[in-house]
C-alpha cells in the first residue's frame, strides 16, 4: 500500500489498534485515495461485482478522477490516516446529485482497506463528513449502497434507514442499489 508521511493540520485522533487521523484531503492525497478506492473495492465488491470490471479498475485511471474532485472547492473530501502517513480510508459527500428524492446532502463515498475496518475510523469519517455538511447548512443525508453489499449493516448501526431502491448495471451485470437515509443530520449514530 502506498504510504505518505507528510504531516498535515490533523482534526480528529482515533485509538485502536493503531493510531488513526482524520483530516481534509489535499490534492496530494490523489494518488493515496485512488489506491484505496480500487483496492477496497476490489475486496468489498468480489463476487458481487463482475471480475473483469473489477481487474479493470486502475489507481492510475482513478487518481486523475480524484484530482478532479479534489480541485473542486464544493468537494467535501476526509482521510483516515495511520500515524506513519499511510492513508487507509476515505469519505466524500455534498448536496445530493440525482434530485430525485427528498435528500439535501449526500455521502457519495466511503471506503477503508479491508484491514482497517471494524476499527472505528468509519463512524468517525461519517461523524467529520455530517459536521462539515452542517456546516454547509445541509440538515439530512443519503446514500446509495449496493444491495448485496455486507457493509449496508454499517449504515444501519449508524442509524440509516432505507428507503429507495433501484436498478444500476456495472459492466452488464444488473444489481440492485439501496438508498439509506438520516432525516437529521443529528440521527446519525456516531
Amino acid at each position: 500500500m502506498l504510504c505518505r508521511n507528510e504531516k498535515k493540520d490533523y482534526r480528529m485522533t482515533i485509538s485502536g489498534v493503531r493510531k488513526m487521523r482524520i483530516r481534509q484531503a489535499t490534492l496530494a492525497d490523489a494518488p493515496y485515495i485512488a489506491a484505496v478506492n480500487v483496492e477496497s473495492w476490489r475486496s468489498t465488491y468480489k463476487g458481487i461485482v463482475p471480475d473483469k470490471y473489477l481487474m479493470e479498475m486502475s489507481p492510475a485511471k482513478r487518481e486523475g478522477q480524484w484530482r478532479l474532485i479534489l480541485e473542486n472547492p464544493e468537494a467535501i473530501v476526509f482521510v483516515a490516516e495511520q500515524a506513519d502517513g499511510q492513508i487507509i480510508g476515505y469519505i466524500s459527500g455534498g448536496r445530493e446529485r440525482s434530485g430525485k428524492v427528498s435528500y439535501e446532502g449526500e455521502l457519495y463515498a466511503i471506503y477503508l482497506l479491508e484491514s482497517c475496518q471494524r476499527k472505528g475510523a468509519g463512524k468517525k469519517l461519517v461523524k467529520e463528513l455530517a459536521n462539515e455538511m452542517r456546516n454547509q447548512g445541509i440538515s439530512n443525508m443519503m446514500v446509495w449502497v449496493l444491495e448485496e453489499n455486507p457493509s449496508r449493516r454499517f449504515y444501519e448501526s449508524i442509524g440509516g434507514r432505507p428507503f429507495i431502491k433501484e436498478k444500476l448495471i456495472i459492466s452488464g451485470k444488473e444489481l440492485q442499489e439501496v438508498g439509506y437515509g438520516w432525516p437529521s443530520l443529528n440521527h446519525i449514530l456516531v
